[in-house]
């Protein structure tokens, strides 16, 4: 096969024809089945070191040049893409042209990706800058209440980032915790210590 991309950053077994880039795009927005955008897509690729950065972006701009992406709903301020027909051939050329281990790496990510973006819309964090430090105030929304409304301190601008990404990572777990420590529910206090650090692992 042609190789036709550069090799910086992509791990052994990666794409370096720009051909199978473009399908493995295609590939993930047929099997995700929802719309995505041009940075979670690149970064879903890029996560395992799959194909070089520049090269996931030009392919995916080439996509979108000839219509096989094409513009779809705005989320969260991003621009999304969906598959045209063509778009669809391509994927499901796949099979026959990326190794069955790429795609499922890409596959993963990609889903995890939109799990984590779900997450931080349902879910908020608000960081404030205070003379001392900073406010973390973490949310945990029931759709048209909040179920839990919390602020922790922070001393530095690094701390506050890290308790924004945790709370994110699993805020249902937090609410758990916190309800079974008032009502004293020793069993459930147990069964959320073991989720985090089932994660952490």
């Amino acid at each position: 096969m042609l190789f036709n991309t550069f090799d910086e950053g992509i791990a052994p077994g990666g794409l370096r024809s720009k051909y199978e880039i473009k399908t493995l795009i295609c590939y993930l927005y047929y099997s995700v089945k929802e719309n995505m955008s041009r940075d979670l897509v690149i970064e879903a690729i890029r996560e395992d070191e799959l194909a070089n950065f520049f090269e996931v972006s030009a392919a995916f701009d080439e996509l979108v040049s000839d219509k096989s992406l094409v513009e779809a709903d705005s989320v969260d301020g991003e621009q999304t893409y969906t598959l045209s027909e063509n778009g669809r051939m391509i994927a499901m050329q796949l099979d026959s042209t990326v190794a069955y281990s790429v795609k499922d790496k890409a596959l993963k990510c990609a889903i995890k990706l939109l799990a984590d973006k779900k997450t931080a819309r349902e879910n908020f964090v608000d960081i404030e800058k205070t003379e001392n430090g900073f406010n973390v105030k973490c949310t945990v929304s029931g759709g048209d209440v909040d179920l839990l409304s919390f602020t922790l301190y922070a001393p530095d601008i690094d701390q506050a980032e890290i308790i924004k990404k945790s709370f994110l990572s699993y805020p249902s777990t937090v609410y758990k915790s916190m309800l079974a420590l008032m009502t004293k529910d020793r069993e459930t206090v147990g069964e959320a210590l073991e989720e985090v650090y089932g994660q952490i692992d």
